[in-house]
């Protein structure tokens, strides 16, 4: 696990991010955390999951610069590959509580997303930026943030690709508390002390009923978004989106 360290404060495992300064994600980030919560699973004394990141942002998207695979077909598998291993993170049966700062931007949205409970500084910047890239949302957003906001809230961000603060996103019911940046994990610390306080088997019990078959429902809803990213990702508008966005310039999208 090159880009995770593993700690442990009491019942709470500490799964920290160690990309910096942005944390960008890739198949094996993805793939090793959701090893972490797996083995947390399976290790009575854990109750909870603090997921956190080392660096300026707590995750600012998929690495797209990085090595891609050179066709469509490497392409599309090698996302298919990723979400393989998000899925294996909904499918984690013990709480997870994210400790937001900096960067939380698409697919790094998306894995906040995943967790239970999320905890912000207030300049936290959170943003669904995929149409923006030309691209279609993923990690599941599509089914995921509409239940946690509601349809309209959600497709205002997704639609417009719109950037909130920490603030905003509390107001909105994105985030569930928020901290200054110094003390970020030690309030997220807070909450999972709070957590791990309860009956283990209870908690999990309980987590299991309130998710509803979460895994399923967002297994079923990535086989959608893999299908129209995998398009979307051989247009001209792609192209020009990630290129206007290492410039740091407005895209000029011309539908094609």
């Amino acid at each position: 696990m090159a880009d995770i360290n593993l700690t442990r404060r009491g019942h709470v495992q500490i799964v920290e991010i160690d990309r910096p300064p942005h944390n960008y994600f890739n198949r094996q980030l993805i793939g090793d955390i959701a090893d972490a919560f797996e083995a947390a699973d399976e290790d009575p004394s854990v109750r909870v999951n603090l997921l956190c990141s080392n660096g300026r942002s707590f995750c600012a998207g998929a690495d797209l610069v990085g090595d891609q695979p050179d066709t469509p077909e490497g392409r599309r598998a090698d996302t298919q590959a990723l979400y393989n291993h998000g899925v294996r993170i909904f499918g984690t049966r013990k709480p997870i509580i994210a400790a937001l700062q900096g960067h939380v931007i698409g697919g790094g949205l998306g894995l906040a997303v995943s967790a239970d409970f999320r905890i912000a500084a207030p300049d936290a910047r959170l943003t669904a930026n995929f149409t923006r890239l030309g691209f279609h949302p993923g990690f599941g957003l599509t089914l995921t943030l509409p239940e946690l906001l509601g349809r309209q809230k959600a497709a205002m961000l997704l639609l417009t690709g719109k950037r909130i603060s920490g603030e905003e996103a509390m107001a909105l019911g994105l985030v569930d508390r928020l901290a200054d940046a110094e003390r970020l994990r030690e309030a997220a610390l807070e909450l999972a002390g709070e957590l791990a306080e309860a009956a283990p088997l209870a908690l999990v019990s309980t987590r299991l009923t309130l998710r509803g078959g979460l895994q399923d429902r967002v297994a079923a809803q990535l086989a959608i978004e893999i299908e129209e990213q995998s398009w979307l990702r051989e247009t001209a508008d792609f192209q020009e989106g990630i290129r206007a966005n290492a410039m740091r310039r407005t895209p000029e999208f011309k539908g094609v």
